[in-house]
């Protein structure tokens, strides 16, 4: 069907003339009913135009388009693909993690791109003016509905789709590769048998045949990686020879890397030509790639992709291997979803792969059946080759997915406990009756009613959830009077941040143990370490593993004073975060350092706010330094510095070489110190002037005593002034260790009573401290004491 004739008003938004047969069979329930529609198609049969076209429905209707992409890379692509809506006069707007947020141009865009996981916080955020736009959504297209198998990303997209239903009703298209299941996708999105549609793989614009290889086991892990690759090596060489071009997706960044290096020479040794080393003005934009290894490896038809790389250079090699310019790629699962390069010949090389999180795990059947997908070029091949190579203990596993396809599960089941906590934080959910209706609006449910036994659904689902409702009551998460529901602070904080309740509870019981230390008078009780250790064992970091050759390591850092509750992964977290602090992380443990890095400061980030709601604003604020030394890798004495906007890791290590360690010294040095330590002028005016913006704190003791006699007593006022930038603090009294006053205060001035009273002591020390919870400054302290004669 001609395009020009279906859509006469989208006509530019699509990159060719006419629909193809798959295309024409969905174009009535997309553009004449109002129904939801669900579709599964093998990969690279059109579906994105499909996408498109509900788009060009909604917005011929004055509505709001959502496409919730599954990759940020994707949100990216689609941003640059459908500048033919800008073209058009339509705003396109992608709200990503990475990007900062317009709510103006936002609430203006006519299609918005998300992933999941955005979505999921704009919706838990949709009562805000920030966020308020995601109710205004009319039509979600879920790209790769697939992904509610996903075991990490899979509960999140079936509660946000779930949650937008619920606040503002959109219609749902959802897109699917090829899945045996997808009635019960449809039966979770009511889409009714009119607008669900299957098609096999007669479908596909290029048949494909796909098998599995087995390879024979060397001496180690290592050899075992280069013979996998040699065996890919031997089934991309005949399409490669006969001008086509392959793709190998391996486990990690490294390995596209070296998989790169040793094909270059393999493939020379051989004797396959490839390469472009004549082609002047090919040679020539190579040199502008920032990589330097990829700059040489494309001159000889080799490339790797990642998520790493450069965006541009990420670009130039997804380019250059459309054009054919590069005829061997290495590729990690970056694309596999949906980032439109075919390939006559895919191999998968590694089924099993380390997360550092996780330790070796297989890699999921979605992922398989995605990369296998990417072979056959329409209008170049005939048919598309694919090859998984494993090991002949899984050959089995593997031939049954390529036969049977893979059933679409929900993951839900296994975090049913915070995504419940979470609706009621959120308020979607007020009464029991809400429970139960909400559970009806998921995927698990759904899917529980076709495979009751898969999902032990004989034991009641309305009771598993009535269960855990309870369970939720009891560990302080929800409050329930009647048929009422409400969250407790709890209950929001885990909910705000994501937490998994094991760690939600972890966090509040350090937190009571903080109040404890500080009303006994033990402030110094809860430390650093204690930190560090109350996140090394939250349940986000269970499965971390520590490698044999990696335990030394650890020992080395943490000795043997560390508690037994901790196992070793967590020991390994653990060390990775006592020698992050100071920028000191022994070479064995880089790898994973990175990833339990950035998952330990979003953990932190929460810790603070569980400290700075839950416990003395002091504690609030030693979790800020930690945070800050965290990321960082700076001393103690110095971390303060990070307070200052703009100083960040590197310019705070010259400042403390040079013997500057708080805002203060970097105010009194002024510009020509900062000069002095490495910092250029412009660089240096700026860090002064922004030193100035942070709290100077002044404490006035005003007309307090020397000396009291016993028994009496006189009331006191201490103000405590800031001469600077103002910043909300924690104020605390104390007297003699034993708190008497702590409130928090936004610093401007601040009055404090102080009761001097004559005690048994002798002698009395009041001191005032002033905390930063939101500021890795150190405290300020000051003291008086007072004579009892």
């Amino acid at each position: 069907m001609a395009v020009e004739e279906v859509v006469p008003d989208f006509a530019d938004a699509f990159p060719f003339e006419r629909f193809n047969e798959m295309q024409s069979a969905a174009l009535p329930a997309l553009l004449n009913r109002e129904d939801n529609v669900v579709v599964s198609a093998p990969t690279a049969s059109g579906k994105t135009a499909l996408a498109e076209l509900a788009i060009c429905k909604t917005l011929a209707e004055g509505g709001t388009a959502l496409f919730l992409a599954p990759l940020r890379a994707l949100t990216n692509e689609k941003e640059s693909e459908w500048e033919r809506f800008e073209d058009m006069g339509y705003s396109v707007y992608v709200v990503t993690g990475e990007r900062d947020l317009s709510p103006r141009r936002a609430e203006r865009a006519d299609v918005l791109v998300m992933t999941p996981e955005k979505a999921d916080s704009a919706t838990r955020k949709h009562d805000t003016a920030r966020y308020s736009f995601i109710t205004d959504v009319d039509c979600c297209v879920i790209d790769e509905v697939h992904l509610l198998d996903s075991e990490r990303r899979g509960a999140v997209l079936e509660v946000t789709v779930s949650r937008l239903r619920r606040l503002c009703g959109p219609r749902v298209v959802a897109l699917s590769a090829t899945m045996p299941n997808i009635e019960d996708v449809a039966d979770w999105l009511d889409a009714p048998d009119e607008t669900t549609f299957a098609f096999g793989d007669d479908y596909r614009p290029v048949p494909l045949n796909a098998d599995v290889k087995t390879y024979s086991h060397g001496e180690n892990a290592f050899a075992d990686k280069y013979r996998r690759l040699y065996r890919a090596l031997d089934l991309a060489e005949p399409h490669i020879r006969d001008e086509g071009q392959a793709l190998v997706f391996v486990s990690s960044r490294q390995d596209t890397v070296q998989a790169a290096k040793k094909a270059r020479d393999e493939l020379t040794e051989r004797d396959i030509p490839m390469g472009a080393r004549g082609d002047y003005d090919f040679h020539t934009d190579a040199a502008e790639l920032q990589n330097d290894t990829l700059r040489q490896s494309v001159l000889d038809g080799v490339g790797f992709h990642h998520a790493g790389l450069a965006r541009e250079d990420k670009n130039r090699v997804e380019q250059w291997f459309k054009e054919g310019k590069i005829q061997l790629l290495f590729s990690t699962s970056t694309l596999a979803w949906g980032v439109n390069l075919p390939a006559r010949c895919v191999v998968i090389r590694d089924t099993k792969l380390h997360d550092p999180l996780e330790g070796e795990v297989d890699m999921s059947p979605l992922d398989v059946l995605q990369m296998l997908g990417r072979a056959g070029r329409p209008g170049y091949d005939d048919m598309g080759y694919a090859w998984v190579v494993c090991d002949r203990s899984d050959a089995d596993k593997y031939r049954r997915l390529l036969r049977d396809g893979k059933e679409i599960e929900s993951r839900l089941a296994a975090e049913l406990d915070a995504h419940l906590n979470a609706e009621i934080a959120l308020g979607t959910i007020r009464d029991v009756d809400d429970v139960m209706d909400w559970l009806g609006t998921t995927f698990y449910y759904a899917r529980a009613q076709s495979a009751p036994d898969a999902y032990d659904a004989g034991s009641d689902l309305r009771e598993r959830v009535s269960n855990t409702l309870s369970e939720l009551v009891a560990d302080g998460f929800v409050e329930q009077d009647g048929l009422r529901v409400e969250s407790t602070r709890l209950g929001q904080l885990a909910s705000k941040f994501y937490l998994r309740l094991d760690t939600a509870r972890r966090f509040a019981d350090l937190a009571e143990r903080c109040a404890a230390a500080a009303e006994s008078g033990d402030v110094d009780a809860i430390d650093a370490d204690d930190l560090l250790t109350t996140l090394a064992g939250a349940t986000e970091f269970d499965s971390v593993s520590a490698r044999s050759d990696e335990q030394d390591a650890v020992h080395a850092v943490i000795g043997d004073g560390v508690p037994d509750h901790l196992d070793a992964g967590q020991r390994k977290v653990l060390a990775i975060l006592r020698s992050g602090m100071t920028g000191t992380t022994p070479t064995e443990l880089k790898s994973d350092a990175w990833v339990i890095r950035q998952n330990a400061l979003r953990l932190l980030a929460a810790l603070r706010e569980f400290l700075d709601n839950l416990a003395p604003g002091r504690y609030a604020n030693l979790a800020c330094r930690v945070e800050a030394r965290v990321e960082h890798g700076i001393s103690a004495d110095a971390v303060g510095l990070t307070a200052i906007d703009g100083v960040g890791s590197g310019r705070a290590k010259k400042l403390a070489a040079a013997g500057l360690s708080t805002p203060a010294d970097v105010v009194r040095e002024g510009v020509s110190g900062l000069v002095s330590a490495g910092l250029s002028e412009g660089v240096a005016e700026q860090v002064v002037s922004n030193a100035r913006d942070l709290p100077v704190v002044v404490v006035d003791w005003g007309e307090f005593p020397e000396s009291v006699a016993p028994g009496d007593h006189e009331m006191c006022e201490v103000t405590v002034a800031n001469n600077a930038g103002g910043t909300r603090a924690g104020l605390r009294v104390t007297v003699n260790g034993r708190e008497m006053t702590a409130k928090p205060a936004y610093l401007g001035q601040t009055n404090l009573p102080v009761a001097v009273f004559g005690a048994d002591a002798d002698e009395l020390e009041y001191t005032v401290e002033v905390s930063y919870p939101n500021l890795p400054l150190p405290p300020v302290t000051s003291s008086r004491t007072v004579d009892v004669r």
